[in-house]
C-alpha cells in the first residue's frame, strides 16, 4: 500500500510542522568563537566545532538560528546551532535570515550547475557544504528525492527545503533519512529524535529502477545513502567502460553490484561478486536480470571478502581486474572494518589473485583517511604482495559531487586504477 504523507489541499502537498518556520533569529543569540575558528570562517569554512566556542549568548537549543561573532565582536555569519561535535553550521556570511528564500536560491543554483549525462536518472542535487547547505544532501532517484540530514538540529529547515525542491522539479515523493556519524566524531548530545520515512507526496516502499548511462539498477530511496547506488563513482565506471571487454573481473564488497553489472554489460568474460550480505548478493543478481544479463553465467559469493580472497588464492583463481571499494562501516565475523588496520591487508590479498599486468581498482570514501595515508596503505600492500604498482588512472567524483576548496573534508574520495 502506498504511503501518502499528506493529501493535497489547494494543489499543495507541502509538509507542515507548526512552529518550524517561526523560529526566531535574534541577533543577540549566538556564539563567540576563538581566533582559530575565526581564521577558518573568514576563509570560507562553514563549521564551528564545539571546542572553538568561547561563549554563548541566549538560551540556545538545537535548531536555533544564531549569529557567529569573533572575540572582538566582528560578525562572521549566521548558522544553525547544534549540541553536537559540530556546534554551528554556517549558512550565510552576512546577517541575513536562513529562510525559504535562501534555500530556494541555493536549490536552484545547484540544479543549474548540474550537467547530468544522458540516460542517467540518479544524481545528487545538493551536496552539503559544497553547495552552501552544510549537513544537507539531496539525492534524485528518477522522480523521487531523498533528503539526508547530518543532525536533527537541521529539521528546522525541512519544510522550506522540501517546498523549494518540489516547486523546482517534478517530484512524486520525498523521503527523509540520516547520515551516519563519522567513526571518529564525538557522539552528539541528547537532542531531538530522528524521524524518517516519507515526508512529502505519495509512494510505495518498493524499489525504483534508475539508470546510469543506460545501465539499470534498483534503489530504495527511503534507505538514504545506502539506497543501492553510489553515484559518486559514476565517472570511474564511465572511464572503465572501454576496458571491461573480455576480462575476468572480481568485485569485492560488491554491495548491490553496480560495478559488476557495468562490467558484464560491457563484455567482461566472467564476473565474480563478493559481499558479506546475502541480501546484497540477492539484489546484485536481480540487477543483472534487470539488464538482461543471466546471473547464472557469473559467480556470486555471500561471504566475508578476506575469507573469499584467501579461498580464491588457495584455489589458484586469477583475475584481470579486481575491485576493492570497501564501505566506511562494515562488520564481519572477524570484527568491524578499520581502514587503518585492514586496508593494507586488503590490497595485499587482492594482488595475490591478480594476474601479472592486471588492474586493481582501489578506493576509499572515508574523509578521515588522507591521500597520504591512502598512498601508504596501497604501497605497503604492494610491497607485502611482492608486486610493483603503477598508477593508470586517478578517479574523481562527477560534477554533481563538487568539492569546495575552503572545505577540505569534501575531498573525501580516493580512487586509483593501478597496474600490477
Amino acid at each position: 500500500m502506498a504511503e501518502d504523507y499528506r493529501k493535497p489541499e489547494g494543489g499543495s502537498r507541502r509538509r507542515e510542522r507548526p512552529g518550524a518556520a517561526a523560529r526566531a533569529q535574534h541577533a543577540g543569540e549566538g556564539v563567540v568563537v576563538n581566533a582559530y575558528s575565526e581564521q577558518w570562517l573568514k576563509r570560507g569554512f562553514c563549521w564551528v566545532y564545539k571546542d572553538e566556542v568561547l561563549g554563548r549568548t541566549g538560551q540556545l537549543t538545537p535548531g536555533q538560528v544564531v549569529s557567529i561573532r569573533s572575540r572582538e565582536g566582528a560578525h562572521l555569519g549566521m548558522g544553525v546551532w547544534d549540541a553536537g561535535h559540530v556546534e554551528v553550521r554556517r549558512f550565510r556570511e552576512d546577517a541575513g535570515p536562513i529562510d525559504g528564500d535562501l534555500l530556494r536560491r541555493l536549490v536552484d543554483a545547484a540544479r543549474v550547475r548540474r550537467v547530468i549525462p544522458p540516460d542517467t536518472t540518479a544524481w545528487r542535487w545538493l551536496h552539503g557544504e559544497n553547495d552552501g547547505v552544510p549537513g544537507v544532501r539531496v539525492d534524485v532517484w528518477d522522480d523521487q528525492l531523498t533528503v539526508i540530514l547530518d543532525s536533527p538540529s537541521l529539521l528546522v529547515l525541512l519544510d522550506p527545503l522540501v517546498e523549494a525542491l518540489t516547486t523546482s522539479r517534478a517530484t512524486s515523493a520525498v523521503w527523509l533519512a540520516w547520515r551516519a556519524a563519522d567513526e571518529e566524531e564525538a557522539p552528539a548530545a541528547a537532542g531531538p529524535a530522528r524521524p524518517d520515512g516519507l515526508v512529502w507526496g505519495r509512494a510505495d516502499r518498493k524499489e525504483v529502477v534508475v539508470t546510469e548511462r543506460g545501465v539499470k539498477i534498483a534503489v530504495r530511496p527511503w534507505e538514504g545513502l545506502p539506497a543501492g547506488l553510489y553515484c559518486d563513482m559514476r565517472d570511474v565506471r564511465q572511464w572503465m567502460a572501454p576496458h571491461w571487454a573480455g576480462r575476468r573481473v572480481l568485485n569485492t564488497f560488491c554491495f548491490t553490484g553496480m560495478f559488476s553489472v557495468a562490467a558484464a554489460a560491457a563484455g567482461a568474460s566472467a564476473v565474480t561478486s563478493v559481499d558479506l550480505s546475502a541480501a546484497c548478493i540477492d539484489r546484485a543478481r536481480a540487477n543483472f536480470r534487470l539488464n538482461g544479463i543471466d546471473p547464472d553465467q557469473h559467480q556470486f559469493e555471500a561471504r566475508d571478502t578476506f575469507r573469499a580472497l584467501d579461498q580464491l588464492r588457495r584455489k589458484g583463481e586469477r583475475f584481470d581486474v579486481v575491485i576493492a571499494d570497501p564501505p566506511s562501516f562494515s562488520h564481519s565475523p572477524d570484527g568491524p572494518w578499520s581502514a587503518k588496520r585492514d586496508f593494507t591487508r586488503l590490497v595485499t590479498a587482492c594482488l595475490r589473485v591478480l594476474d601479472p599486468g592486471g588492474w586493481l581498482l582501489v578506493a576509499s570514501n572515508q574523509g578521515n583517511i588522507s591521500p597520504k595515508d591512502f598512498l601508504g596503505f596501497v604501497q605497503s600492500g604492494g610491497h607485502k604482495a611482492g608486486r610493483s604498482l603503477r598508477l593508470v588512472h586517478q578517479g574523481s567524483p562527477p560534477m554533481d559531487f563538487p568539492a569546495a576548496l575552503d572545505f577540505p573534508e569534501s575531498r573525501y574520495l580516493k580512487c586509483w586504477v593501478l597496474q600490477a
